[in-house]
């Protein structure tokens, strides 16, 4: 057996360098940090051969001291926390001090600095040996200079495994892109081989925000956006959530940022996810650049070399914040949100609630009681719970309205002119006027920007299912013993989860106790769900509770119950529709939650504008 040796400081950096320096995009990234930890406001990049020979940075920050220049190069030296305190709420992007002196040790380096105020600026160098240059007086504005050249030299094998010149300038690139969202008041730009690849000016409107994003994610993201912010619990949530019908095939545009660190964390993910829950197709990704201010005292930065995880001290409270503002948002997005581009959605606060695990678990309440009596709806039905809590008179005045919508429309339809032309821009609904029906599948209506297309079984299937949705929230949800009780084996840690999150399993309709170390048994549960999968139900709910805090099992099951008594409830194709019942469902469509799209995440309806109607005729052309 070897004798223990201590490491060689070279050693150690290059083995520190492994976790922290994986390819050139990780240079840049922990370089332009230190900038921004500097409080420069105009950034350079310039690289040659995706980073692989050159990467150069410039900043206009507050400079190295002549005394601390050569520390920089140091491991374990930095300016930026002093005790365990400073750790525990750190603000900056860095904070280790190994950055430097981790790239220092694979390639050649080249520092240049002026502080602030200071008369004279200095330079160092470090060649990936344990030696660092003497200092050596040089001409330099305010600011900080550093070059890195030929990254792994002394590593081949690091080497070995660097990719194409260009797959490793889109691997930078990205980075930097990431960081320009993160900073909307600083400019930054960036040059490849010496051309200007991206350049972003500093702003400070939201409306150049907006352009920023734009330039990063693409126009047709930022036409398609919510621009949300939401206050509560200490925490602030701003930026922008697409709209549903802009959902993408992976998971490429999305950007969440925690005190302007950008990061990856499976509980903002799940919640963000949950939150999309009804209204994206399968398989589909939602793309969003959000932003979540919280006391820095409460996330532990610390978790990870790229310090791209963190942890929350209430990741309960944070999931459960993400989820009810996110989904607030995309229930208020009316059809409007879409056909006139990029819409706002903001409130000052989001209301306490009292057990969060299971305020997004269920809608309100729910009764038991199966379907058996239509409401007639322009000329349509759908399925309503005995015990819903509506009252006759609720739907009577509920039906005069559809009538009193019909008998409008007749009247209009009645004058013998195209609605839409005659009246006034400002008097035309979002979804305009029905003008006809397509082979009995598609109505076709008229607004200000053009035509309107409405899948007339997806509308009709979206707003029963939030009718129905609402019909069930009453007082709470009613449950049904189960003649056998369920036993399920689980761990030793799951066993423990029912005694833990008891009140959260009764309000959730479950009646579920231990039955020793390894085992619990289910004796009662939700009237709605008697006939589902129990037990995967409540493995499903237990792993939920486990990794989250909070659960959406049920509510999801519930919802996919509702979904499918919805589908079959909803016109289908074939059925005609008079002019009024058109008109009366594009009027109910535009002031009902998440119309946009079908249960199944399907769109309802898309607009084609007189420009787009123009270019396939080739007018004006």
């Amino acid at each position: 057996m070897p004798r223990i040796q201590k490491l060689s400081t070279q050693l150690a950096n290059q083995i520190a360098a492994g976790e922290v320096v994986e390819r050139p995009s990780s240079v840049v990234k922990e370089l332009i940090e230190n900038s921004l930890d500097a409080g420069a406001r105009a950034i350079e990049v310039e690289v040659e051969q995706g980073g692989a020979r050159l990467i150069r940075l410039r900043d206009d920050g507050c400079g190295i001291d002549k005394d601390d220049l050569g520390l920089a190069l140091s491991r374990h030296a930095t300016s930026k926390i002093l005790s365990f305190d400073d750790l525990e709420g750190v603000a900056s992007l860095g904070f280790r001090g190994e950055a430097l002196p981790s790239i220092s040790s694979v390639s050649r380096l080249e520092m240049r600095s002026r502080a602030r105020g200071s008369e004279h600026a200095w330079r160092v160098t470090g060649d990936g040996s344990d030696e660092i240059s003497e200092l050596e007086p040089i001409a330099h504005p305010e600011g900080t200079t550093i070059e890195v050249r030929d990254l792994f030299f002394n590593t081949p094998a690091r080497r070995k495994f660097m990719r194409s010149e260009k797959t490793e300038f889109t691997h930078l690139e990205k980075v930097v892109k990431r960081i320009a969202l993160s900073r909307f008041d600083v400019g930054i730009t960036l040059s490849h081989n010496q051309r200007v690849v991206q350049k972003w000016r500093p702003v400070t409107e939201r409306v150049d925000q907006l352009m920023r994003v734009a330039q990063v994610c693409g126009q047709a993201f930022a036409e398609q956006t919510l621009e949300i912010e939401f206050q509560g619990g200490g925490m602030r949530l701003w930026g922008w959530v697409a709209l549903p019908t802009f959902s993408r095939s992976q998971a490429d545009l999305q950007y969440f940022f925690v005190n302007g660190r950008m990061v990856r964390d499976k509980l903002v993910t799940h919640a963000i996810r949950q939150s999309y829950q009804d209204v994206l197709f399968h398989g589909r990704h939602p793309a969003y650049v959000l932003y979540l201010e919280i006391d820095p005292t409460v996330v532990d930065v610390n978790v990870h070399p790229t310090k791209h995880e963190v942890r929350f001290r209430e990741g309960r409270m944070v999931h459960d914040f993400l989820f009810r503002s996110l989904h607030k948002a995309l229930a208020d997005a009316r059809p409007g949100a879409a056909a006139e581009g990029s819409a706002t959605i903001a409130t000052s606060s989001i209301p306490a609630f009292s057990n969060p695990s299971v305020a997004n678990g269920m809608p309100g309440g729910v009764t038991n009681g199966m379907p058996t009596q239509p409401v007639q709806q322009f000329g349509m039905s759908y399925p309503r719970p005995a015990s819903s809590g509506i009252s006759p008179q609720a739907v009577q005045d509920q039906m005069q309205g559809y009538q009193s919508m019909a008998q409008a429309a007749s009247d209009m339809d009645s004058m013998g002119a195209t609605t839409a032309m005659d009246a006034e821009p400002s008097d035309i609904p979002i979804l305009g006027f029905a003008i006809a029906q397509l082979h009995g599948v598609f109505i076709l209506a008229e607004n200000q920007h053009g035509l309107i297309v409405v899948d007339m079984h997806a509308a009709h299937e979206r707003i029963t299912y939030e009718r129905m949705k609402g019909a069930l929230e009453g007082d709470g949800v009613k449950s049904q013993p189960l003649l056998v009780p369920l036993s399920i084996n689980v761990s030793e840690a799951e066993a423990k989860l029912p005694a833990s999150f008891a009140e959260v399993f009764e309000e959730l309709g479950f009646a579920v106790e231990a039955n020793g170390p390894e085992s619990i048994v289910v004796r009662q549960v939700p009237s709605l769900l008697r006939e589902a999968d129990i037990e995967g139900l409540v493995r499903d709910v237990l792993s939920d509770l486990a990794t989250h805090g909070t659960t959406r099992r049920v509510r999801e099951a519930i919802n996919e119950l509702l979904g499918t008594m919805a589908c079959h409830g909803s016109v289908r194709a074939n059925r005609r529709l008079s002019v009024p019942e058109m008109n009366a469902l594009l009027r109910d469509m535009e002031t009902t939650e998440r119309s946009g799209q079908c249960n199944h995440g399907r769109p309802t309806w898309v607009q084609m504008k007189l420009d787009q109607l123009d270019k396939l005729f080739m007018r004006g052309q």
